[in-house]
């Protein structure tokens, strides 16, 4: 089997060899950067399997390395970010972040943490068999990532689109935000849920009017559903 390539994009060099060492040392392979413009122009050409990511970093800060990665790919993001520094939770939730660590870690906590997300993300691709979901006038396909309205293609942000098919793909299932957060994004944020009525609200102005036969409906107090008119 080919060894998993890991990103490590820090600033701080001994950091960076320390998880290089354990990195190693559990069969991955590593790929340092010390700055965010390096690790974005060698992105395409380590192809990683999942992003370390500092948030102060010089140059090209996290937030924005964490944006263009996700104009072109899903792969999972692991921010770090220094203890005293607010992480923000739903910036973090908005750019498509998989999970954060805060720094000083434990660096078994954070091989602990590229395990959970590494085997969620194996898992999802197994367990997602049928990677299809049809309505009248709308076909969410994450084999291709892409959303058919109507017959056409609309552009939409991979965790969006992620929502969109889980949420469809259990029809007339109430969710709550916590639950949405667990299950989508994978990790579970405290307190702050907005990020779900931000992407549920954007999903809402796609798919306004398109069919009576379902909507997205909140239910108030309690979360969302994909209801289906039986």
């Amino acid at each position: 089997m080919a060894q998993e390539k890991i990103m490590v994009v820090d600033d701080d060099q001994n950091i960076c060899e320390l998880l290089r060492l354990y990195l190693e040392k559990d069969g991955y392979n590593a790929t340092i950067f010390n700055d965010g413009e390096e690790a974005l122009k060698n992105f395409d050409s380590v192809s990683p399997d999942l992003i370390l990511l500092d948030i102060m970093l010089p140059g090209q800060d996290g937030w924005q390395v964490c944006r263009e990665v996700r104009k072109k790919s899903n792969v999972p993001i692991i921010m770090l970010t220094a203890k005293g520094e607010t992480f923000d939770k739903v910036l973090g939730l908005e750019l498509g972040a998989d999970d954060y660590v805060t720094k000083p870690f434990d660096t078994k906590e954070v091989m602990a943490r590229i395990k959970a997300v590494l085997r969620r993300m194996d898992h999802s691709s197994k367990a997602d068999e049928v990677k299809e979901v049809r309505y009248d006038k709308l076909v969410v396909n994450m084999t291709r990532y892409e959303l058919k309205v109507d017959g056409k293609v609309v552009d939409t942000p991979p965790k969006e689109l992620e929502l969109l098919f889980h949420l469809a793909s259990h029809p007339n299932r109430v969710y709550t935000r916590d639950q949405l957060l667990d299950e989508v994004w994978g990790f579970e944020y405290y307190g702050d849920s907005r990020t779900i009525d931000v992407h549920v609200k954007r999903l809402r102005e796609k798919l306004e009017g398109v069919s009576d036969q379902w909507s997205l409906k909140t239910v108030w107090g309690v979360g969302y559903k994909f209801e289906v008119n039986e």
